[in-house]
């Protein structure tokens, strides 16, 4: 991936572990977004966007920014949430492998709020610093997190993995683990293309409140 357009984007959105950021080690990220207005409080809400807003605060804890976005939809927020929900807190894949893909769809994706929002919990999944700096700089990543990189981005680059990219995924996750990062990808990337198109000014802004991850 060439490392130009990504660290015009991200670069320097981390440098490492850093104080005064939430619980997952997330940055602070604006409040607002410059082109939709985000559902963040339940005054105002239908009576169909008010059920989606109350199960998403139920299963997550708060509400978090790509939902606030989608509940203007919330015929399509509600299953959304619902399978984020299934691979956030009940897939098979390690913590680190989830987190790890994460990370490197949001470089793939040009998404600094994905990446602001689960670099702590990579870091708490033990992914290592080595591979969160590559993935920053966009350079290649080394054995072993390169397996789960390199399918990712072929993902979001093509719509397809190589031969070469499936065996090797396939090698270390098997057929099912394969199934769900491919999944995955696919779930972030509609959260990626959310965020994006809701707030095209890529670059962080400190606001009144922590982002929560997808």
């Amino acid at each position: 991936m060439p490392a130009g357009p990504y660290r015009a984007v991200i670069s320097g959105t981390d440098s490492g572990p850093r104080r005064g950021s939430g619980d997952n080690g997330s940055m602070v990220t604006r409040q607002q977004m410059s082109r939709l207005p985000l559902l963040t409080e339940r005054d105002g809400l239908s009576e169909a966007q008010l059920a989606v807003f109350d199960w998403i605060v139920e299963s997550r804890g708060t509400m978090i920014r790509p939902y606030e976005v989608m509940l203007h939809v919330p015929e399509m927020a509600r299953p959304a949430a619902e399978l984020g929900h299934e691979i956030r807190y009940e897939g098979a894949l390690s913590d680190h492998d989830r987190e790890l893909a994460i990370i490197a769809l949001a470089t793939a994706h040009a998404c600094p709020f994905e990446w602001d929002t689960h670099i702590g919990l990579a870091r708490k999944a033990g992914v290592a610093e080595d591979t969160i700096a590559a993935l920053r700089d966009g350079r290649a990543v080394r054995a072993p997190d390169d397996v789960i990189v390199g399918f990712v981005r072929e993902m979001c680059a093509t719509a397809r993995a190589s031969d070469g990219a499936y065996a090797d995924a396939h090698d270390r996750l098997g057929t099912a683990g394969v199934v769900e990062l491919t999944t995955l990808v696919g779930y972030y990337t509609m959260l990626a293309f959310v965020i994006n198109v809701a707030d095209p000014d890529p670059a962080p802004a400190a606001g009144s409140s922590t982002a929560q991850a997808g």
